[in-house]
């Protein structure tokens, strides 16, 4: 544990905040290599905590990780990243939920970018990390690469992050979409854990009301499947049945791709 765990300053701990909102999860999750794939280098995990005293503090985990290198090197990457930032974020001594997702992202990186550096076979490998969590009313998202984070409200779909593509990049210039998505640098993706000895996160801390749903995917699900789909398939499914559907037209509309999905609706009990 030590190696994968970032040093921490020395805090004076908090009392433990009280549970006042509680949610009744409904959480599915997906992942298929896909039409073209030999191996799946996408990697999903959650977690919940089982005593309320971090659920409190902590809340619930959810993250997708999008593996690159080939050779199993990216199935290494994304699996790594996965963990590490899952058990740092719940180990962290920070009382804000944000900075702990935050620190954890930056453990992630490092430990990948350890791995990558000191054995040769894994050179280059990398992943994208889009990770969630939900403490109390509070949803922080923390995302390196282009693996996506939606919400849905009210049958409307709303992304939460975007894109850190040169495709994204090159349209807030003014470049137009479509040219853009037929340029040659179309899938370079600008930041990946583990590619480099530091990364800048995208942190994005939304309110949680009763009934939302939130989709994490890797690019394998976006790339054949539009937003409309997204939206009318988690508005008319529950979690089970949407993760299955929309990996399913990822699939069906080529399946270029590793394709995986965790889609996980909220319902207050309290």
């Amino acid at each position: 544990m030590d190696e994968i765990t970032a040093p921490f300053a020395p805090v004076e701990l908090s009392p433990p905040p009280p549970l006042t909102v509680r949610w009744r999860y409904q959480i599915a999750g997906r992942t298929d290599m896909g039409r073209v794939r030999e191996n799946n280098e996408d990697k999903f995990e959650f977690y919940i905590p089982g005593d309320e005293a971090t659920l409190a503090r902590r809340g619930a985990a959810f993250i997708v990780c999008d593996g690159m290198g080939g050779h199993e090197a990216g199935q290494i990457a994304s699996e790594l990243a996965a963990k590490t930032w899952v058990d740092v974020y719940y180990q962290h001594p920070s009382d804000d939920p944000a900075a702990a997702a935050e620190a954890a992202t930056h453990a992630a990186n490092r430990f990948v970018f350890d791995r990558q550096s000191a054995i040769p076979k894994f050179r280059g490998m990398g992943t994208t990390l889009t990770g969630l969590v939900v403490v109390q009313n509070q949803a922080v998202i923390a995302q390196i690469g282009d693996s996506r984070c939606y919400r849905l409200r009210g049958g409307k779909l709303e992304a939460m992050t975007t894109d850190q593509t040169w495709v994204e990049e090159a349209v807030a210039s003014g470049m137009d979409r479509a040219e853009a998505e037929s340029h040659q640098y179309r899938h370079v993706i600008l930041q990946a854990i583990g590619t480099m000895a530091d990364v800048k996160p995208v942190m994005r801390t939304e309110e949680v009301e009763d009934g939302d749903i939130f989709f994490l995917c890797s690019d394998g699900v976006t790339n054949h499947v539009v937003d409309e789909a997204i939206e009318r398939t988690l508005a008319d499914f529950g979690p089970a049945q949407a993760a299955w559907s929309l990996v399913n037209q990822a699939l069906i509309g080529g399946g270029s791709d590793n394709a995986t999905c965790i889609v996980v609706r909220f319902d207050r009990e309290i």
